[in-house]
């Protein structure tokens, strides 16, 4: 697994738009979701445990998993869509391979395929826990530059 601190940082005009943006959206806030890193093609967000985003055992629910994965994804696209655009997502499906448990979650989008119009990310979320990474979902997404 990549070191998150060695990875590449995006111009400061590209993380200040993908920021910006994402600090408009009400569900991450609700979340309680932040950014962790914004890279060419790969954006990081962390979630951190709370009542509020688990389930009945106490796992993170899947719902909320999910849309950190897909939030992830979709501004690791932006980050490469011209200025004046903006990104939505066109499908995306996502393998829950085990039980989200740690302090946080972290979910990875990566630009597998960019593309004018349509283009191809890789979604990943880690279950953090004592220092530890677990793979607990994977997936892939289909966004659309919409300008």
């Amino acid at each position: 697994m990549e070191d998150p601190t060695q990875q590449e940082q995006a111009s400061p005009e590209v993380r200040k738009r993908i920021q910006e943006s994402f600090d408009r959206q009400g569900l991450m806030g609700h979340l309680g979701a932040r950014i962790s890193h914004i890279g060419p093609g790969c954006v990081r967000i962390v979630l951190p445990a709370r009542p509020e985003v688990t389930q009945q055992d106490g796992y993170f629910h899947a719902g909320a998993t999910s849309a950190i994965a897909d939030t992830a994804g979709g501004y690791a696209a932006f980050t490469l869509f011209p200025e004046d655009t903006s990104v939505l997502t066109v499908e995306y499906k996502v393998n829950l391979l085990s039980p989200a448990v740690g302090e946080y979650v972290e979910a990875v989008g990566t630009v597998l395929k960019p593309g004018r119009t349509l283009t191809v990310c890789r979604l990943e979320v880690f279950g953090v826990k004592d220092g530890r990474r677990k793979l607990v979902a994977t997936g892939q997404q289909t966004l659309i530059c919409v300008s």
